[in-house]
């Protein structure tokens, strides 16, 4: 499908009321319109949360029909793999294990990834359902019984813990982490599934993420001469800073391209609002 039809459909798919909650159009494609966490501040009962693993993968939604990013780019997943899954939409996370996030990465980025046999080692772990009208603790249930509880299947629900103080959830979050895991998430058992950044859902992490844009390179000295020292990247609300550390010899030689989104940790906020303590962590893969 080429040139003004796409456009075309979308807005008689508006125009009809037939366009789902959790999508918008976006160019040429349906965007999925997904849930998103904030950060755990500690002040709500924990008894009112599901607490999941945050697994370290590639954010996927499947429609029913076709397995996508969170920009709405299509995966090239196999066929195989595409004929576990239900025709209920899901929304989970393409994982490999811990520490494999670049090879996720870069498995979806590949023209020929439906053909690789990385899909072998994929796990689809999922953890809403964006179409069920219940809240949490219903859509929960479902997911379980659509997907079952196969340990060795590659779709897999996430398992969900009831805990009940801070102590706990402390003591999940050290074993989380001891595993190689990256953290946690809380989802209200009460809540709906809604689209956009949510309290609902929440992250816990030992340490804040985000994520900016390359706009440019500041050179390295010393041991760092001729290579790359310090990126310079640009937040969401347009300011600039540099992230000069969390790069390994080989990606200062060869440093993400300008334009390119990455992720970066940090420790709070300067006075001035900055990220402080900001580290590199990863290239997010292409939207």
């Amino acid at each position: 499908m080429s040139g003004w039809m796409p456009y075309f459909i979308a807005v008689l798919l508006v125009l009809g009321g037939m366009l789902p909650v959790w999508a918008m159009v976006h160019a040429k494609e349906l965007r999925p319109h997904l849930m998103l966490a904030e950060r755990y501040e500690g002040s709500d009962a924990l008894e009112q949360f599901g607490v999941s693993e945050k697994y370290d993968g590639v954010r996927a939604f499947w429609d029913g029909v076709n397995l996508m990013t969170r920009s709405g780019r299509v995966i090239s997943a196999p066929a195989w793999f595409l004929a576990q899954l239900p025709d209920e939409p899901l929304d989970g996370e393409l994982w490999l294990g811990y520490g494999r996030f670049s090879e996720v990465s870069g498995l979806i980025r590949r023209h020929d990834s439906d053909s690789h046999p990385l899909w072998q080692e994929i796990i689809y772990q999922v953890f809403d359902m964006p179409e069920h009208e219940g809240l949490f603790a219903e859509r929960y249930k479902a997911m379980v019984e659509l997907l079952g509880a196969n340990a060795a299947s590659d779709v897999r629900p996430v398992q969900q813990y009831r805990l009940q103080d801070q102590q706990e959830l402390d003591d999940l979050l050290e074993k989380t982490l001891s595993a190689g895991g990256e953290g946690l998430m809380l989802h209200r058992w009460d809540s709906h599934y809604i689209a956009g950044r949510s309290h609902h859902l929440q992250k816990v992490t030992l340490r804040d993420d985000a994520e900016a844009i390359v706009v440019g390179y500041q050179p390295g000295k010393g041991r760092l001469a001729g290579m790359m020292g310090a990126l310079k990247v640009r937040l969401d609300d347009g300011r600039i800073f540099e992230i000069g550390t969390g790069f390994t010899d080989a990606e200062r030689a060869s440093p993400p391209q300008i334009g390119t989104r990455v992720r970066y940790t940090y420790r709070g906020l300067t006075r001035e609002g900055f990220p402080r303590f900001a580290s590199f962590d990863r290239i997010r893969p292409p939207e």
